[in-house]
């Protein structure tokens, strides 16, 4: 458990984060994670990582019963461990492929919106739960993976959004059944692996330089106001509200940067009722995301708020 390391073929390493009970990383596996994917990139012999994760969800942000328990200086390096580990992926010498399966929530955006590229399991749901328990970030990361307009009214609402309508968009390159997630993701590494290892390596460099945000900078910028809702105790009055006016703990298990925990999270299912793409070849990026609405009650289920996600409390 915590974060490994494999190779399973030639060219190709394979980071996987085991953190039981729903993958909310403590500020320890942050950096682990971050120093993971950066040996992984440094490693002259390896062409692509692939980012993955074990469980039921690929991540659902940071363990906020550390925060609790330890007060700012954990806030603190929660913020720093988020900003290292997101960082790692995107700095990473190598291209980054994220394998998403179930549940990629707060931190799990930072993580998979860093990435060059996305294989997610027909299941997967995406979004940023952080202003239901008094905190922001990763807008940086969502809005690397839908369009402007629709990143706000998810970070405002809190909603998810589906693999299916991820893919629609052309920020996923494949949706595929569970069972198969790895072995697709391996798949696309291999391709991108077969490439000259050096020129994979330039070509990395040269589209992070002509990327139109300074994501580190931008994320960094976020968490500030993070902090500002710490102190002012603007975080503490809105996660003491959170279940008293008809909202369900079960959102209390993710976040982007020390609003997260170790409580339930949803179950993975799809935000809107979308069929998936047959995850039979890339992304199209042809048109809109089908929207976000449930065909009984024509908005989307939100985590923690509709019986659909389930109310389980793993511990």
């Amino acid at each position: 458990m915590g974060v490994s390391t494999s190779s399973p073929e030639k060219g190709i390493s394979v980071v996987t984060v085991d953190v039981p009970p729903v993958n909310a990383l403590p500020v320890r596996a942050w950096f682990a994670l971050a120093d993971a994917v950066r040996a992984a990139g440094r490693d002259p012999g390896v062409r692509c990582v692939v980012l993955a994760a074990e469980g039921r969800g690929f991540n659902a942000g940071v363990d906020i019963k550390e925060i609790q328990a330890r007060g700012d200086g954990a806030l603190v390096g929660a913020n720093r461990g988020c900003a290292q580990a997101f960082a790692a992926v995107y700095e990473c010498e190598v291209p980054v492929v994220a394998a998403v399966q179930g549940f990629c929530l707060g931190g799990g955006v930072g993580l998979a919106g860093n990435a060059d590229a996305i294989v997610a399991s027909e299941e997967a749901v995406f979004g940023l739960p952080e202003l239901d328990r008094g905190a922001l970030g990763a807008a940086t990361h969502l809005a690397r993976l839908v369009p402007q307009h629709l990143m706000r009214a998810l970070y405002y609402t809190s909603r998810t959004v589906t693999a299916a309508e991820l893919h629609a968009h052309g920020s996923v390159w494949r949706v595929v059944p569970r069972d198969r997630l790895r072995g697709a993701a391996l798949e696309l590494a291999r391709e991108i692996a077969a490439k000259d290892g050096e020129l994979l390596r330039l070509a990395k460099a040269a589209l992070n330089g002509i990327d139109p945000v300074d994501v580190r900078r931008s994320y960094r910028f976020e968490q500030g106001f993070t902090f500002e809702a710490s102190v002012r105790g603007v975080a503490d009055r809105v996660r003491a509200a959170f279940g008293t006016d008809g909202a369900s703990r079960a959102e209390e298990g993710s976040g982007g940067q020390g609003a997260s925990g170790t409580d339930a999270v949803p179950e993975a299912g799809p935000a809107s009722g979308t069929p998936p793409p047959s995850g039979t070849g890339p992304a199209s990026g042809t048109g809109p995301a089908s929207g976000t609405t449930d065909p009984a009650s024509g908005r989307a289920p939100v985590p923690g708020k509709d019986a659909s996600f389930g109310t389980e409390e793993p511990r």
